[in-house]
């Protein structure tokens, strides 16, 4: 049996008001159920507005986005319960507590009482926080940051997370311990979309990669795939600058 695609996006164009020339342009692509899935693309390229469509946020000027076959934005209450998202910027409150802030987005969720207390304290200890619980934001390191941002997207046990540069300007210890959180996460039924410009990170993490430049996918395919049909590409690096060249994204 042939299997259904978990997300559907089909023609998807994105024009905002004064810019030159449309954000996304055509775009159509399948991610399947259980896939890491990873939209990488230079800076400008449109990765962050085809998230934010996903996730109901912006709208598109035409095309369509489906999650489980049906439509994001005339079901919106209900998506927002199946997707969890860990946006580029850190969402949180500085001025309240890690566990503050976590009791506020559990609730927003429909999480509530022991049961998200319990879940709080799970994902503290699972991602080493659980000694700054009581700690306020705005003492937090970079890379605590991030690790709260994460467990705020994961209290209400999302079908689908999306994670916009999860990893970016954070330490080592940091980045891999949320990599392989996300990992256990996916080998738990966790369908995962992701962007980062680590691509050796994403080279390894992903199972399937979008390439998408100036609004279109350009190339699509598990990373070994596309190492391999890329003439002397070496790793997804290679495949990358050569697929959207050197010239300069400012």
């Amino acid at each position: 049996m042939e299997q259904t695609p978990i997300i559907q996006i089909e023609n998807i164009s994105k024009f905002y008001k004064g810019a030159d020339e449309p954000t996304l342009k055509g775009v159509s692509l399948e991610i399947f159920a259980g896939d890491i899935y990873g939209l990488l693309g230079p800076n400008g390229a449109g990765k962050t507005t085809l998230i934010s469509i996903l996730c109901g946020i912006i709208p598109p000027n035409s095309g369509s986005a489906k999650i489980n076959g049906k439509d994001v934005f005339t079901n919106l209450t209900e998506m927002k319960q199946l997707i969890g998202v860990v946006p580029q910027d850190i969402a949180l409150y500085p001025s309240l507590t890690a566990k503050e802030n976590l009791q506020f987005y559990g609730a927003m969720f429909g999480v509530h009482g022991e049961e998200l207390n319990n879940r709080i304290n799970h994902w503290l200890e699972r991602l080493g926080l659980s000694h700054a619980a009581n700690r306020r934001i705005d003492k937090f390191s970079g890379g605590m940051k991030r690790r709260i941002n994460l467990i705020a997207s994961v209290l209400h046990n999302p079908a689908i997370l999306f994670l916009d540069e999860p990893t970016v300007g954070i330490d080592v210890q940091s980045r891999t311990v949320i990599i392989e959180q996300l990992e256990e996460l996916n080998k738990d039924g966790m369908t995962i979309i992701y962007t980062s410009h680590h691509l050796d990170e994403a080279e390894n993490f992903c199972s399937n990669i979008g390439i998408i430049d100036y609004g279109k996918i350009i190339a699509s395919g598990a990373p070994a795939e596309l190492i391999e049909q890329t003439e002397n590409a070496r790793n997804l690096e290679d495949v990358f600058l050569h697929l959207t060249q050197r010239k300069l994204r400012d």
